[in-house]
């Protein structure tokens, strides 16, 4: 077991399912993981936390075995927005209004629509190794292109990119995650295993309907939110052999979207996935950054 005593449950939201588990006392922490991940992510450090918080793992929806609904008119069941409201359902659920967050890449992302469409319910988060989606569209260029191809191949219209990455779902998983993984054997065979399980082709579908969200609605949510700014204190980790990290500013593309003084971070000696590749060095970030009490 990647999680052992954490509880299971599903929890109903207002949109889908999602698939839930909780482990340890103390304080609200929830992690959110990204694509083509599920909360398998978080197995190197998320039982450590739990000795000082009660961590709280979901997988978003469209992901492992939560629920995939219909992306419905402009991809609006993906976008950002209800996948943050899905979480802060559930953590309502569990008993917490207010609770402190991470997110990995997609996950990421919602954390970034949770700070500004639910202030009051986030106390603390922290995004890892992205920076603010319109910030990377806005300034994508030939060499982002080729590194982050599936921004724009995942995002292209039904049923194109599903049937060709669905003729080998295998090939596509493993040459998605070994592109950005730069600690070999970071990803264990469990944990690989675990993500192999839960890339169906219905995930798959869900996947495209996330980065279709991502190109449209996301988009003009943030544009309209332009002026709005992030309220709660923000850790923003990278890895330093990442994409992300070696093409822009990290800090500075946060701070830009946060009110003075509230960002903080620094790269880790890893690619893209932190959790995995790099947890002693999240952990001791997560330790110090949020309240444990």
């Amino acid at each position: 077991m990647l999680f052992p005593g954490f509880r299971h449950s599903a929890i109903a939201t207002a949109g889908t399912t999602i698939d839930t588990l909780v482990g340890g006392q103390g304080p609200a922490l929830l992690l959110l993981h990204g694509h083509p991940q599920t909360r398998a992510c978080w197995h190197k450090v998320a039982p450590a936390l739990a000795q000082h918080f009660t961590v709280v793992l979901t997988d978003l929806r469209g992901y492992g075995d939560s629920g995939k609904p219909d992306g419905g008119e402009n991809h609006i069941g993906y976008s950002k927005r209800l996948m943050a409201q899905d979480q802060v359902e559930v953590m309502r659920h569990l008993g917490f209004p207010r609770f402190q967050v991470a997110g990995h890449d997609r996950g990421g992302r919602v954390v970034h629509r949770m700070l500004l469409d639910h202030p009051d319910a986030v106390e603390r988060a922290a995004v890892l190794d992205i920076a603010p989606t319109a910030t990377m569209y806005a300034s994508a260029n030939m060499e982002f292109a080729m590194r982050y191809v599936w921004w724009f191949f995942l995002a292209q219209a039904a049923p194109l990119p599903e049937k060709l990455i669905g003729a080998n779902l295998e090939f596509y998983l493993r040459h998605h995650i070994d592109k950005q993984n730069k600690t070999p054997g970071a990803i264990t065979a469990q944990a690989y295993a675990e993500y192999r399980r839960c890339y169906t082709e219905e995930t798959l579908h869900a996947v495209c309907e996330d980065y279709r969200a991502a190109a449209t609605i996301d988009l003009a949510h943030d544009a309209a939110d332009s002026e709005r700014r992030i309220q709660s204190p923000l850790l923003v980790l990278w890895g330093k052999q990442g994409v992300v990290g070696n093409t822009y500013d990290v800090l500075e593309t946060w701070r830009e979207k946060s009110m003075n003084g509230l960002v903080q971070g620094r790269a880790l000696s890893c690619g893209h996935y932190l959790p995995e590749e790099a947890p002693d060095e999240v952990l001791q970030e997560f330790l110090q950054f949020f309240r444990s009490a």
